[in-house]
């Protein structure tokens, strides 16, 4: 059977520090994915995987890769649809999960966002990231581990 693995699409990430945390306790291999290079600590856990430029590339990366051993964490709504249909979960960097059952409607409200926005129309951006989102994702990751855990 295949080990747990986490997949970050990691070039808007606001918790990798707490991703690399979580791995190096739990023993658990994490690929880093992005366009673009930066640092990630050094050590046999932690792949970086950076990808060409080309659109959707690091999102198409990932969704290659996802199966139902994977952690994937993401905030695009996309690749979050594409990875729950290869059977990976789904964990957004503000810790809330994407679900078979809450991705339509996540979908439909990223469309609706986009619309009002081509229309001019004046639409605020999410909140600020902060610690309690920090303290969510922590626990949706951990949550999500020991259910692949015991799915052994």
């Amino acid at each position: 059977m295949k080990s747990i693995r986490i997949l970050v699409d990691a070039d808007a990430c606001p918790v990798k520090e707490e991703i690399y945390r979580v791995a190096e306790r739990r023993r658990i291999p994490v690929s880093v994915v992005s366009n673009s290079y930066f640092r990630v600590p050094v050590g046999p856990l932690v792949e970086r995987v950076v990808v060409d430029g080309g659109f959707d590339a690091a999102d198409d990366w990932i969704a290659e890769r996802a199966d139902s051993r994977a952690i994937v964490i993401t905030a695009d709504i996309l690749l979050a649809d594409r990875c729950l249909k290869a059977g990976a979960t789904v964990v957004g960097n503000n810790g809330r999960p994407f679900t078979a059952a809450s991705i339509g409607s996540a979908i439909a409200t990223r469309a609706i966002m986009a619309d009002l926005r081509a229309g001019g129309d004046v639409v605020g951006g999410p909140a600020p990231f902060g610690k309690a989102d920090r303290s969510r994702f922590l626990q949706a990751l951990d949550e999500a581990l020991v259910r692949l855990e015991r799915a052994r």
